[in-house]
């Protein structure tokens, strides 16, 4: 026969542990291992096990024996065994009911959240918006204040009100109360003498409804914001879930964004790329110029210093990037391939720059 875990071990506790410590590191344990919420194979030999545990050590008089002789302090009868249901003995360690601590009355469900994706122009996560969506979902009746009933409900009849079912099973020198939510009134414990004719006893219809959410400065791809209230209402009148509002950035035609960044691409032709000068390029509020240097490489990417997008969470903005394309010619006239091709011939990049700048003045 396999030796018996110590009671210490078993509620996770010291051996020093206060009563208290005991008491929660059991109470715990039972809400977890109870097979009435945990149906694993185990379950009720677990149970049985932190059960005995709490007995031996919640007790100060039996701890002092366990503490001095251990498991052979005690025999089976030890062990309170003449409770009606494991109810009555957590009533007895000042727990109260074991079944109204583990909610196993049935309880009116919250309603479901519900997630609404909205696609935002980037120049709308620049400033900010105000958005009115149309919303399809369940509402709570009207005609009956969601609880499904035309007129006042009354007591089940099937559980007297309780809103539960009690079997007795026994648990080797135990008894354990299976508790159930009742069929008939699906544990509210009470059931409507008439369906509302609205609903028809659903407690709930499906409408449409126009719900404003405002876009803050600078949301991100994929965040949401969450508005209360307006998911699905819960069953009988119970507290409505949450509306989950999902914001997509649409695809902008001159603009990427990168975080707090945006990205664009400007082309300049090949007479401002090698001789320099200003171009103007498009920004998210209008447009600015750009200063190209003598020599610049296409591809370059220049800094606009707070052009980008707003920080949501705080004023900074970020910058915007411009890559510059280097445009090279298609048609050229005799004497500009000529002068290209003396350039090719080179073998000296001397001058380069000075020569480039009288082939574009040809």
């Amino acid at each position: 026969m396999p030796s018996k875990r110590d009671y210490y071990e078993i509620l996770g506790v010291a051996r020093g542990a206060s009563q208290d410590e005991i008491k929660k590191a059991f109470r715990s344990l039972a809400k977890k291992w109870h097979p009435d919420v945990n149906h694993s194979k185990d379950a009720e030999e677990k149970f049985k096990e932190i059960n005995e545990a709490f007995q031996a050590l919640g007790d100060e008089k039996k701890r002092q024996q366990y503490d001095q002789f251990g498991h052979s302090a005690f025999r089976p009868e030890d062990f309170r065994s003449d409770f009606s249901s494991f109810s009555d003995l957590f009533r007895e360690m000042g727990f109260g009911d074991l079944f109204g601590n583990f909610g196993f009355r049935q309880q009116d469900r919250e309603g479901a959240d519900l997630r609404y994706d909205v696609e935002i122009p980037l120049e709308e996560i620049f400033s900010g918006a105000e958005k009115k969506i149309d919303v399809t979902k369940p509402e709570s009746c009207r005609s009956c204040s969601g609880t499904g009933a035309k007129g006042a409900l009354k007591p089940c009849a099937e559980c007297k009100g309780a809103g539960q079912v009690r079997s007795v099973r026994s648990m080797g020198f135990m008894q354990a109360v299976t508790v159930t939510p009742c069929g008939k009134c699906k544990g509210r414990g009470k059931t409507a003498e008439q369906h509302c004719d609205a609903c028809r006893g659903k407690g709930k219809v499906t409408a449409t409804k126009k719900i404003e959410v405002k876009i803050p400065k600078g949301i991100q791809d994929g965040q949401f914001l969450r508005v209360p209230g307006e998911g699905e209402p819960g069953d009988y009148g119970a507290p409505s879930g949450d509306l989950y509002v999902v914001v997509t950035v649409a695809p902008h035609q001159i603009f990427e964004r990168r975080e707090n960044d945006i990205f664009c691409k400007t082309t300049v032709d090949l007479g401002t790329a090698v001789s320099g000068g200003e171009v103007d390029v498009p920004t998210i509020t209008g447009k600015a110029k750009l200063k190209i240097p003598p020599g610049t490489q296409s591809h370059t990417v220049f800094r606009l210093a707070g052009q980008g997008l707003p920080d949501m969470h705080s004023r900074k903005r970020g910058d915007q990037l411009v890559a510059v394309i280097v445009e090279i010619p298609k048609n050229l006239s005799e004497s500009q391939k000529a002068a290209l091709a003396f350039e090719k011939k080179s073998e000296t990049t001397k001058g380069f720059f000075q020569n480039m700048k009288s082939f574009f003045r040809n």
